[in-house]
């Protein structure tokens, strides 16, 4: 196999040096806003996650692509990320459940990525100076490092356009007969485990993230669902109006991006973190109880709800302190910044799901 030297370059000026995997433009420069994820498990629902469009991703365990991949763990239709950055891709996959390996798939969605990097080195650098745009690929050094320092930063632009779908479409209930609620679930990006969680509790119908509040009502739905997504929540404007519109209306949860914006439409404010949480271990405090769930999360961006009223704090990150959960104390909605459906990550809060179908019985 012909290898072909590749350089990633940060926007600071920091080169790292690698091998060129996947498929890149013709101008062999590829670039985005790199991050780094922690787990050491579950690369393809990762790369299939919606709400890493725009970025460059950065595995952290430093053997990716062992198990090989299959079609019935993509997260999405497609792939929106704009790269991936590994330590060693496996050369074999060795998997019963496998179809195809990890190289195949960079290839058919045509997602270019850089192998034998110091990704130690790499996620030591991002932590300390932040996630920060950068390119790499075959070019010379001297066109990756124009290319980085011309990359524009995510903040203030509205990526939920990007990978929202184009028209409704429903999934039917998987308990079989008559569903017991209707869900209408609106895509910022959302998971296919998703909607597969929110089908045992009833029917759901997913819309694109311009679908207006009369048009979500008229539906009838038992509850809404505020799904996942990319980047900045602040320029989604007609989705924080459209959830005020709908509050008190009909219960209301939400997950990640969703969590932001029922944020945003109840007063709070958000802000960007300095390099995200990005990873299937982080450690989350149910105040209502004070236990610690385990939690997969992937997001760039933090609320900031201190001093809002009608605003509860019911989950606090362990490591940080930042917001995780918040319930609104004057009409049925809530919503948590982690992932409860995992895929990858542990389960500890599918929980979540269960309280939104007592939200929804609650409010019949």
């Amino acid at each position: 196999m012909t290898i072909h030297p590749a350089k990633l370059v940060l926007a600071d000026g920091t080169v790292f040096e690698g091998e060129a995997i996947g498929v890149y433009p013709e101008s062999g420069i590829a670039t985005g806003e790199v991050v780094f994820n922690t787990v050491m498990a579950g690369y393809q629902e990762v790369i299939t996650d919606p709400s890493y469009a725009g970025q460059i991703i950065t595995f952290t365990y430093p053997h990716i692509g062992n198990y090989g991949v299959t079609d019935l763990d993509n997260e999405s239709r497609g792939t929106f990320c704009r790269g991936v950055v590994v330590r060693d891709l496996a050369r074999r996959r060795s998997n019963w459940r496998s179809t195809a390996d990890l190289s195949s798939l960079l290839e058919t969605q045509g997602i270019p990525g850089i192998a034998g990097v110091d990704t130690r080195q790499l996620t030591r650098h991002i932590r300390d100076a932040g996630a920060m745009p950068a390119a790499f690929g075959t070019a010379d050094e001297v066109a990756l490092k124009n290319a980085a320092a011309a990359e524009p930063e995510t903040t203030g632009v509205d990526m939920v356009a990007t990978v929202t779908c184009d028209e409704p479409y429903s999934v039917p209930f998987s308990g079989g007969g008559e569903a017991p609620r209707s869900i209408v679930a609106i895509d910022f990006g959302i998971k296919s485990n998703i909607v597969r969680n929110l089908s045992h509790f009833g029917s759901v119908e997913v819309v694109p993230a311009s679908t207006s509040a009369n048009d979500i009502l008229a539906r009838n739905p038992s509850g809404v669902f505020l799904s996942n997504g990319p980047g900045d929540p602040e320029p989604v404007d007609y989705a924080q109006e459209a959830i005020k519109a709908m509050l008190g209306e009909v219960p209301i949860f939400g997950i990640c991006l969703g969590h932001q914006l029922l944020s945003l439409a109840l007063g709070a404010k958000t802000f960007k973190l300095p390099f995200g949480h990005h990873g299937g271990n982080h450690p989350v405090k149910r105040l209502s109880n004070s236990h610690t769930e385990i939690t997969s999360q992937n997001h760039n961006y933090c609320v900031d709800c201190g001093g809002v009223q009608g605003i509860e704090l019911t989950h606090v990150n362990l490591n940080d302190d930042t917001v995780e959960g918040i319930r609104s104390t004057e009409v049925p909605a809530f919503s948590v910044q982690y992932h409860p459906e995992a895929s990858p990550g542990p389960h500890d809060s599918n929980y979540l799901f269960q309280s939104f179908a007592d939200l929804m019985d609650g409010h019949k």
